[in-house]
């Protein structure tokens, strides 16, 4: 607990996309808990597009996290590293909040200089050194009640989780474009970050080939040849939008849907986050950690053994392979008549 009110705010979040939906709730609590606060979020380059023009943050902080990875760049990197921790130690931050809980987010929050720097006590690599107050987050915790403890340590409300999406005036053109083009439609996203959390293409493609609703494939650039596959196994019934959306339009696309029916990846926790109904097919990873936050979803699995073993490679991968598209698409169907 403060012994005071904070005048200004750092978030340290940098990515990724799904996790920086989950800390949404946190968001929205901290605000209303300190609504005269200046709230400030490091976010990493390519994921800004979540919070700009969220009237909650006055100031986004964008890092190239992905470059300090680079060797080659190392001179850059210690420049924009140099750069960084000079101008959030002159920001005279009262408070600073490490949800990454990672070496380099823990150090960012060290940099700060912030009266009260928190995060979690189980926090990796080394990043509770830096902090000096530390709360018990959990580990069987969906992610979305782990930030809010924190928010719950500093006072703050947390029963009524809020996912603050804001609907700005490119959004709302951007969805009126879509409802237009599409109509009626279901988002399915066939792709992940892992291998091993990848439900075959044409399993997906199967599916959308017994709706009759429209369906729409989306995913990054690399993940044209998945939503190409999945198109393929549609009868026509499904198009691919897979690297033609930013985030801003991933966000009014899935805004706009009847429903969502994903692997466990980011575009999944945005549909969740705009309660729009999930069918979420889950192998290697734990839904009861990472899956859709809400009543409204449901989760298809195969109840092998050896799931969940968060393995990101798998010589098998049997607990994806082994989930039938008929099984997914009777879950479909009814959330659709439902």
């Amino acid at each position: 607990m403060l012994n005071k009110p904070p005048k200004k705010i750092l978030i340290v979040k940098p990515s990724s996309l799904g996790d920086v939906v989950h800390s949404l709730p946190f968001l929205n609590s901290v605000r209303s808990c300190f609504p005269k606060a200046e709230i400030h979020w490091i976010i990493a380059r390519g994921l800004e597009g979540l919070l700009e023009g969220n009237p909650m943050i006055d100031r986004l902080i964008v890092i190239n996290k992905d470059r300090w990875k680079k060797i080659s760049g190392a001179a850059s990197t210690l420049r924009e590293v140099k750069g960084l921790f000079s101008e959030i130690r002159g920001e005279g931050y009262d408070l600073a909040v490490d949800l990454q809980g990672l070496m380099r987010s823990g150090v960012i929050t060290m940099a700060s200089r912030a009266r009260m720097r928190i995060g979690f006590s189980e926090a990796r690599e080394g990043s509770g050194l830096f902090y000096n107050k530390k709360v018990s987050g959990g580990r069987d915790v969906h992610a979305v009640d782990r930030y809010l403890k924190i928010a719950g340590a500093l006072g703050c409300e947390t029963d009524n989780p809020i996912f603050p999406f804001p609907l700005t005036k490119k959004g709302a053109e951007e969805g009126r474009k879509l409802r237009e083009k599409f109509g009626n439609y279901i988002v399915i996203v066939p792709g992940a970050r892992w291998d091993t959390k990848i439900w075959p293409a044409e399993h997906f493609g199967k599916v959308a080939a017994k709706l009759s609703v429209r369906c729409i494939v989306v995913g990054s650039v690399s993940d044209g040849k998945i939503a190409e596959r999945v198109v393929g196994a549609s009868r026509g019934n499904a198009v691919s939008l897979a690297g033609r959306t930013g985030i801003t339009e991933l966000i009014e696309l899935m805004r706009g849907a009847k429903l969502a029916i994903s692997n466990d990846s980011g575009p999944m926790h945005i549909a969740a986050a705009l309660d729009v109904p999930v069918v979420a097919v889950f192998g290697p990873t734990s839904a009861g950690r990472t899956g859709p936050y809400g009543s409204r979803h449901v989760i298809v699995e195969s109840g092998v053994a050896c799931a969940p073993c968060f393995r990101k490679k798998c010589p098998d991968v049997k607990c994806m392979r082994g989930i039938a598209p008929e099984v997914v698409y009777e879950q479909v169907k009814k959330l659709i008549e439902g």
